[in-house]
């Protein structure tokens, strides 16, 4: 390989640069890091998510824009059959596939290009509720195909990694998310101050960092805003950063009863998001269904109070560390916020906890070396792959 470098197609990411999710996001991290371990990154991109096309700048890092059907129900499967015909004809001996609707072809490259295939469960896609029953039925055949169609399965969460092993006997490598824990930043900086006044927030704020999708729970949050009482709704804004995926006719609906002086920045990535952290009193996540949020990871990497959902997944990535709610009760986040929003020493000590929390145990460097050691544990067992 040129360079020495091996070659590795990812598959199944909107795309780069990483603006829209948290699986775009754990690809771009990877991708960065791995070809210190030897490996170059092909990142498959989607032509209606970025113009780039051909070198990103990053030594041994590429992005490939190949078409799909941009639809909500045929963008990802239709993409990643393009992605998984053209890795064919290119010398990728490894095709990381991410979530599970593309995972469903993790067999094409293994049977027709002797290739080795990894697919990485960001989260149990099935569950979401802006799939129909038809959706739904192919997503759990993804998941089924995960389990048995790579050489190798990786999870993002201990919670998945458990699920794989009683649901489907499939022993998968648990390898997280990561973050990049930033130095303390002064919450009054004139820098991000200044960021945070482009943004339209002017006073104290809630913040809301995720897709306006119905499983991440910001139908929820408004829900228990409008039950705080009234003097909060005073002193704070609730600041939303976030945009549809699909879900037009919902985000819609968000903006309609959000309550006034709300603020919906849209899809927030780079020096403005890193602003909105910063400046948070509390960050709610009130998801239903995760794999493992790079959202909270982040806001926690900041030194944020979090006030998560009680699902399993966001119960493991708070380490103790975060405040809870029971997932999907409105009245029980709205007393917890109540409390959290009147209690500064707390809120302090909650968000001091919770970085060194995932300074400790979510690092990307260390996922890309482990990233890197099941890769050449697969090139190992099949050196004509190279």
């Amino acid at each position: 390989m040129p360079g020495g470098l091996v070659r590795v197609a990812m598959i199944g990411q909107k795309g780069y640069p990483p603006v829209h999710g948290g699986i775009e996001r754990h690809v771009a991290e990877l991708a960065a890091r791995l070809p210190a371990h030897g490996f170059a990154v092909d990142i498959y991109s989607r032509p209606h998510y970025s113009a780039l096309d051909g070198e990103t700048g990053l030594p041994g890092v590429a992005v490939r824009r190949v078409g799909s059907i941009p639809t909500k129900h045929l963008d990802a499967i239709s993409h990643t059959v393009a992605c998984t015909l053209d890795v064919l004809r290119r010398p990728a001996p490894i095709v990381h596939y991410h979530a599970l609707g593309p995972g469903l072809l993790a067999g094409i490259p293994r049977w027709f290009g002797r290739r080795r295939t990894v697919v990485t469960v960001h989260g149990l896609d099935w569950q979401r509720e802006k799939w129909g029953p038809v959706a739904r039925g192919v997503l759990r055949l993804g998941e089924v195909a995960s389990a048995g169609l790579p050489d190798r399965t990786i999870v993002v969460s201990r919670a998945l990694a458990e699920h794989y092993r009683n649901a489907h006997g499939r022993q998968a490598r648990y390898i997280p998310n990561g973050i990049d824990v930033p130095p303390e930043a002064d919450d009054g900086a004139a820098q991000g101050a200044e960021r945070r006044l482009l943004l339209g927030i002017s006073s104290p704020y809630v913040l809301f960092v995720a897709r306006l999708v119905p499983e991440k729970g910001c139908h929820l949050l408004l829900e228990a805003w409008r039950r705080l009482p009234e003097p909060r709704h005073l002193a704070h804004q609730l600041v939303i950063a976030g945009d549809a995926g699909f879900t037009d006719s919902y985000a819609a609906r968000l903006r309609e009863e959000a309550p006034e002086g709300s603020v919906f920045t849209g899809y927030v990535h780079g020096p403005d998001l890193a602003a909105l952290y910063d400046g948070a009193d509390v960050m709610v996540l009130p998801s239903t269904l995760e794999g493992l949020s790079i959202s909270l990871l982040e806001a926690m990497g900041h030194g944020r109070c979090c006030l998560v959902s009680d699902i399993p997944p966001n119960v493991e990535a708070g380490g103790g560390c975060v405040a809870t709610f029971r997932s999907g009760d409105a009245v029980d986040l709205t007393r917890e916020l109540a409390v959290l929003l009147n209690d500064a020493p707390r809120r302090g000590r909650l968000g001091r906890a919770a970085r060194e929390h995932v300074r400790g145990a979510y690092d990307w460097d260390r996922v890309a070396a482990e990233t890197a050691a099941l890769y050449r544990e697969l090139l190992a067992a099949d050196p004509k792959s190279i």
